[in-house]
């Protein structure tokens, strides 16, 4: 699982950094997570391709998570897509989508799926290799987080020690399960010899724009990773709460609450240029801590 950061400001582009937006990477396939204003130059300039893109996630409809989306849908059939694209997000971004390409005669070449989020915490994607859940944050207008789960896929084949036992890879996806494999003559390989342990499953979990709360904690225990929203440092606490956003050190308390690994911080306010403050004040209470910066990829 790899997430790619295309852009951690808030509201405003400032200081070379941009509005909302990030990929999540599993097995080859490209999983989009808000998409601010800007969002596809931004995959241009980080190689992030399209046409591996088949799930859109919109947290909720300020412009900063969403302006870019309209442009983005438009660029991807102007260019051919054929392959279905899935798009959730609040029941209100359907209309407000409907209308843009309606007001220019759009007719999409692929079929958009539109999925409302629901109200409550909830599955939206499960596949062999990997699932999504949502789960409402407190924000001033209806809000989302997501978990992004990556599945297992058994254990790694050996290739080259497979070919020196004659094994064949039609044979493959039994050893995977773990089973061993017995030879024509009888000669029982042991999957150990063969297979390695696989990727161990990962969670990721997407937590912007939200006050400080322990009311999604359920939903994002043991994660991995946890990406939390830092708009403020800690001198602007009183401003965060009046505009339901949280702190580094917010955003390191939640991490610690929730057992995660790893804490990535962004969606930074306009404010601030240098973000150094943001990590140290967090690793008072999470140590394990990033700032985030657009661009860069963060292995899991």
């Amino acid at each position: 699982m790899r997430i790619t950061i295309l852009g951690n400001n808030s509201a405003l582009p400032a200081f070379g950094r941009h509005p909302t937006a990030q990929t999540v990477t599993v097995y080859g396939e490209i999983l989009l997570l808000d998409c601010g204003e800007g969002t596809q130059l931004q995959m241009q300039r980080y190689g992030i391709k399209w046409k591996n893109v088949h799930h859109i996630f919109i947290s909720h409809l300020h412009g900063d998570h969403y302006f870019g989306l309209p442009g983005l849908i438009n660029s991807m059939s102007l260019l051919g897509r054929i392959a279905p694209l899935h798009l959730y997000g609040p029941a209100g971004l359907k209309p407000i989508l409907d209308a843009i390409l309606a007001a220019a005669n759009t007719v999409l070449c692929y079929e958009l799926h539109f999925h409302p989020l629901p109200v409550a915490p909830s599955l939206l994607v499960d596949t062999p290799s990997f699932r999504v859940d949502c789960f409402p944050v407190e924000h001033g207008i209806a809000c989302y987080g997501f978990l992004i789960a990556m599945k297992t896929r058994g254990r790694k084949i050996l290739p080259v020690q497979c070919s020196e036992y004659g094994i064949l890879p039609e044979h493959f996806e039994e050893l995977k399960l773990g089973h061993d494999f017995t030879a024509a003559d009888g000669t029982v390989i042991k999957n150990e010899w063969v297979t390695a342990d696989g990727p161990s499953p990962k969670k990721y979990a997407y937590c912007t724009d939200t006050l400080f709360t322990e009311s999604f904690l359920p939903s994002i225990q043991g994660a991995d990773m946890i990406y939390h929203e830092s708009t403020y440092l800690e001198a602007d606490a009183e401003k965060a709460g009046a505009r339901f956003h949280s702190t580094a050190i917010q955003a390191a308390k939640l991490a610690k609450l929730a057992n995660a690994k790893q804490l990535l911080l962004g969606h930074f306010s306009s404010k601030y240029k240098d973000l150094e403050a943001f990590r140290e004040e967090a690793a008072t209470y999470f140590p394990d801590v990033i700032v985030s910066v657009e661009g860069t990829v963060y292995d899991l």
